[in-house]
């Protein structure tokens, strides 16, 4: 069995519809790394709807709730007896987060784990200072290909975990925001950042790359199995990720000239020229 590093945590961020999963499901295919369905645990934990609980570093009301659905959709209700009734401190579910992801990490023999929720992207500021070891891989992606992707797929799947068809403008500022936080810590040690364009057309050069962020040796299973992986870490509720499982090819541009007319083209090009 692989020894199991404690002090590892590795989260990956990005964008939505920028190619976290798969780049998740190839590095989760790397014999020594487990992954998960996202969680979006940081995302519950600090909400952006309690401001005054998040000043004084309290958990959410929602922060067990959204734990225990964590664990029931990995079909792992058996473990809910380890979360906390009366924690209040963000740090104290948070503790309680990273020991069920080292257990399940240690039943599959593996020695780390990577969580995937592109939301906590826009929570790494509260993640570093409960998580003083974490490492941030981000994937960034092209703003006209993710632009379009989001708009399809929050009309096509309105009632999930978009909530309701995003605007235009909504795509485009999501995309700018989001850019410009993973932007802001390119030069910090515990960063990278991945170009999906580059991750699609190189896909091995990228990954040895990321191995050595991480400190593990690159494996040739992590672009044969990486499809297996994508069913496990994907769940049955978003159809949206059913393609991570295909031949990695680059998509770009596809949907931007399908969905959009000249108009709308040009305006999202404009405004995602400076982000």
């Amino acid at each position: 069995m692989m020894k199991f590093n404690r002090k590892q945590r590795i989260f990956l961020v990005g964008c939505p519809r920028s190619g976290t999963t798969l780049l998740q499901s190839l590095l989760a295919a790397h014999p020594q790394i487990h992954s998960f369905p996202e969680s979006k645990f940081f995302d519950y934990l600090y909400p952006d709807y309690e401001p005054k609980r998040r000043r004084f570093w309290l958990a959410s009301r929602r922060a067990r709730a959204q734990l225990e659905k964590f664990l029931t959709e990995m079909g792992r209700e058996e473990l809910q007896h380890c979360l906390p009734w009366y924690a209040i401190l963000a740090s104290q579910y948070t503790h309680t987060f990273l020991n069920l992801l080292d257990t399940l990490t240690q039943e599959q023999g593996k020695s780390l784990w990577i969580e995937k929720s592109p939301p906590h992207l826009r929570r790494i500021e509260y993640i570093q200072k409960l998580v003083p070891t974490a490492q941030f891989i981000h994937i960034l992606r092209q703003g006209v290909d993710v632009v379009a992707s989001l708009y399809e797929v929050t009309r096509k799947y309105p009632k999930s975990a978009w909530g309701k068809p995003w605007s235009l403008d909504q795509c485009i500022n999501w995309w700018i925001t989001d850019i410009q936080i993973s932007l802001s810590y390119q030069d910090q040690p515990n960063h990278i950042l991945v170009k999906y364009e580059e991750l699609v057309a190189e896909p091995q050069s990228v990954l040895q790359e990321l191995c050595q962020f991480i400190d593990v040796a690159f494996d040739e299973t992590m672009l044969q199995e990486y499809s297996r992986v994508a069913q496990q870490v994907s769940l049955a509720r978003e159809p949206w990720k059913a393609s991570v499982s295909n031949q990695i090819q680059n998509a770009n541009s596809t949907k931007f000239y399908q969905l959009f007319n000249e108009e709308q083209r040009r305006y999202i090009l404009s405004r995602i020229a400076q982000p």
